[in-house]
């Protein structure tokens, strides 16, 4: 069995493929859009899958709680420093729960925790 994707419900497609295209390089590999149905657009290429799912009456950043959702990074710093630059705010770290990882989290646009990972030692 493999891991198809993580689906996120957000309320403003726009603002969330700015924050999963810039701060993650994530590409739309599919959009669906039209009909009665809301628009939905798949991101991320290989192993990584994101899929939003437009839905103007979302739960917002007050009502999320208990998902995070993670990713690898290359520089902690670096990340750190493009995510302030985009005007986001580390939720909470830079935290390292073990001698050979550090992280920190960062809320998307509709209150999901992300969190940006690096494995000290991993190339």
């Amino acid at each position: 069995m493999g891991f198809c994707w993580c689906t996120i419900m957000v309320r403003n497609m726009q603002a969330s493929l700015h924050f999963y295209n810039e701060t993650l390089g994530l590409p739309v590999v599919r959009k669906m859009t039209g009909g009665p149905g809301p628009v939905i657009c798949f991101l991320g290429e290989g192993e990584t899958k994101i899929e939003l799912v437009e839905v103007p009456d979302a739960p917002g950043k007050e009502k999320r709680s208990g998902i995070a959702v993670g990713f690898d990074v290359a520089s902690l710093e670096q990340q750190m420093e493009l995510i302030r630059k985009m005007g986001y705010e580390v939720e909470s770290g830079p935290f390292s729960p073990a001698p050979n990882v550090r992280f920190f989290y960062v809320l998307d646009p509709d209150g999901v925790k992300v969190q940006f990972v690096k494995h000290v030692g991993k190339e």
